[in-house]
């Protein structure tokens, strides 16, 4: 069984907490693709874990983790986030970590010239997490960069490493900057050691675990609307954050997925730049803002918050291909007497129900209907049957809209706090 863990919105969706639970159920957990730009935030009976490159299986005992082919890699970063988890008592080895070789060395000169770019874009800016994705990314496919397989099989990575910050500082020249090359080398040379006894070919481990059965999840950074291709671009990361990509970014890219696991927030938050239609502003915002605790995992930034968006989410679904839904922090809304519902888009005078691009959705306004709120505590629910009928409603609305079954309900940030929905809402 190979299930892919994805985000139907901006991302923010709760994946991580989502992972952490299913993780029980399967061998291997991939993350195919993106950086260190995001977080996936969990909570367990060990504490709470924010991660940004490792995958959220590697709170799991038992499951081996893969870091694949379609990620981009700051060894240092990775060095010291594996160092968090040491210290609360989680081991990270050899055994239960692979790091494809075909994956991309993020290096500081990108993160320079993200932090470069940012500020030269001034109020035009992309909203970037300035950790160096989209430059690491574009060098990618300039054939400009170095893969986690350098440090092992290049005899003259020196040399590479030289021609590489040369044809870079051609392009820091207007900004009076500059790459010294020999604090960049030692920068590889100092982490990439630490990192070697985890560099394999993750495409001939997981072809082996699916030979053999092994129950394979692939987990998703950010979401569906954050896609380079199928996103609100160009206010998108710089990777493919869909399903369709997971077996290519893993490494074993003839890998079949038989199942798309679509995670949902119960309303609306997104980090960045870009249109959300959905959006509340003013005391409306900061309270449900407040509530959620919406503040970015990698970066902190406030997220900016709405109501349920029905057109963005049945996008979302469709891009996924997503098969289930999860819907997550619906306990937030416990203590909201009406809850918005962004049902459809007016876009210059008329009504409409499908996503648009570009030009297009920035002229959006929200059409928004309001629901009954419940007004109680549902952290202790169990089973549907248990939520207020308030909240069964909300629910048996969001499923009926946006056409894909509702199997998980969260309903608290612990590990245990959910619903699983095994009858019709």
């Amino acid at each position: 069984m190979n299930t892919a863990i994805v985000g139907i919105n901006w991302g923010d969706e709760g994946k991580g907490r989502m992972v952490d639970l299913l993780s029980a159920n399967y061998d291997i957990v991939v993350r195919y693709q993106g950086g260190n730009n995001a977080g996936h935030t969990v909570v367990n009976e060990r504490g709470k874990f924010i991660l940004n490159l490792l995958p959220s299986g590697i709170l799991r005992e038992g499951v081996v983790n893969v870091m694949g082919a379609g990620m981009v890699i700051d060894l240092k970063h990775l060095v010291e986030e594996m160092g968090r988890l040491k210290e609360k008592g989680i081991s990270v080895t050899s055994q239960n970590l692979k790091i494809s070789d075909r994956a991309t060395i993020c290096l500081p000169y990108h993160v320079m010239q993200d932090c470069l770019e940012e500020e030269r874009l001034k109020d035009k800016k992309f909203g970037s997490t300035k950790r160096g994705i989209a430059p690491v990314y574009g060098d990618k496919y300039l054939k400009k960069a170095l893969k986690l397989g350098d440090l092992l099989y290049t005899k003259n990575i020196k040399g590479r490493l030289y021609d590489l910050v040369e044809w870079k500082n051609l392009q820091f020249v207007a900004t009076g900057k500059s790459i010294n090359f020999e604090e960049t080398f030692e920068w590889l040379e100092t982490y990439g050691e630490q990192i070697k006894p985890f560099i394999c070919d993750t495409g001939e481990f997981l072809l082996n675990a699916n030979k053999n059965n092994k129950r394979i999840m692939f987990e998703a950074q950010l979401g569906a609307l954050r896609d380079i291709d199928y996103g609100i671009y160009p206010y998108t990361s710089s990777s493919n954050t869909i399903s369709a990509y997971a077996p290519i970014g893993s490494g074993a890219p003839s890998l079949k997925i038989d199942g798309s696991i679509g995670i949902v927030k119960a309303y609306s938050s997104c980090v960045g730049e870009g249109p959300f239609v959905c959006e509340l502003f003013g005391k409306d915002g900061d309270d449900l803002r407040e509530a959620g605790s919406e503040y970015g995992a990698a970066t902190g930034r406030p997220r900016r918050v709405g109501g349920f968006d029905v057109v963005a989410t049945k996008y979302g679904v469709s891009v996924q291909g997503a098969t289930e839904i999860a819907i997550t922090k619906i306990d937030i809304l416990s203590t909201l007497p009406k809850i918005p519902v962004c049902v459809a888009y007016e876009l210059d005078g008329e009504r409409i129900d499908c996503f648009p691009y570009g030009d297009r959705l920035e002229r959006c306004k929200p059409v928004t209907e309001w629901m009954e709120g419940w007004m109680s505590d549902i952290s202790g629910c169990r089973t549907i049957d248990e939520l207020p009928k308030a909240a069964r409603d909300y629910v048996r609305y969001v499923e009926q809209q946006i056409e894909c079954p509702i199997t998980y309900i969260s309903v608290g940030a612990g590990r245990e706090e959910y619903i699983k929905v095994d009858k019709k809402i």
